[in-house]
């Protein structure tokens, strides 16, 4: 019995330094390299730089398979807390008690900044209102101003379209435009990804929504808020005020595959990637 005891002992000894060996490592099998998988998760705002820059990385390095999911920035650290990701998207930065909690499961997150975005007020392009104040949003939000024609608009109902409570744009809106504990009207639509907020307010006359950047085209209208037009420039300038930074958070400082994408993204080629989905790099582009 013993003897049958430490031979099982050894296997186990076996197998696990075999499979630590080949953790987070190209492994060869028949003569061929695995493909070796990162995963990204986390925030619809990041969500287009980290598709974009994981299509091109992946074209240099055939080694590496890049996944990456948009499911709100709060799930995204989630998924590094819990250890089933290897980098959160986040257009927040992270809560204490999230921070806590990681290190708790003996996650040591470290936030890569990655890009600076605006959230821009949209409404929908058949809207005559071309620009609105703090007040005039804040009290759209909280039910006060119902009909567009109480802000000089056509006589219409304000449909308030906002994010779910796991998306970094709505904690950012919150902080900066309602306030926090301030609660926001239960009639507002609530929707789960930028591009959803982007769609209800296109197809939708009395809508009005917010969404990053790099989500605005011509399906919606940007208003200037408090006389500023949110762009590149006003972000950069400071007078644009809803604007925040963009991260990718990793487990510790990057390092292997995770410090390849990382350093991608933060290269020449990767910030013009940045600026090309409609977002503002950090650092200067090729």
């Amino acid at each position: 019995m013993r003897r049958k005891t430490i031979i099982l002992a050894a296997l186990v000894a076996l197998i696990f330094t075999l499979f630590a060996s080949g953790c987070g490592k190209k492994v060869e099998s028949g003569g061929k390299k695995m493909t070796q998988t990162l995963t990204l998760n986390g925030s619809t705002t990041v969500f287009p730089i980290a598709q974009k820059a994981a299509e091109e990385f992946m074209k240099t390095h055939p080694d590496v398979n890049v996944s990456v999911r948009g499911t709100g920035s709060g799930n995204g650290i989630a998924a590094l807390i819990n250890g089933t990701c290897d980098i959160a998207d986040a257009s927040r930065p992270m809560k204490k008690e999230e921070i806590e909690k990681a290190k708790a499961n003996g996650i040591n997150p470290v936030a890569n900044v990655v890009a600076k975005d605006a959230i821009a007020i949209v409404v929908n392009p058949s809207n005559p209102i071309a620009e609105i104040t703090h007040e005039q949003l804040k009290k759209i939000y909280t039910g006060e101003i119902t009909n567009w024609k109480e802000l000089g608009g056509p006589d219409m109902k304000i449909v308030p379209v906002t994010r779910d409570s796991s998306s970094g744009t709505f904690e950012i809106f919150e902080e900066k435009v309602l306030g926090k504990g301030v609660e926001m009207v239960s009639s507002a639509v609530v929707q789960g990804s930028n591009q959803a907020v982007k769609t209800t307010v296109s197809k939708t006359p009395g809508a009005i929504g917010y969404i990053g950047l790099g989500y605005v085209d011509s399906s919606v209208k940007a208003l200037k808020y408090d006389g500023v037009m949110p762009s590149k420039g006003t972000v950069l300038n400071g007078t644009y005020e809803i604007s925040r930074p963009l991260f990718m958070y990793t487990n510790g400082t990057p390092k292997g595959a995770v410090k390849g994408f990382i350093d991608f993204v933060m290269s020449p080629e990767g910030q013009s990637i940045v600026e090309e989905v409609g977002y503002i790099a950090v650092k200067p582009v090729k």
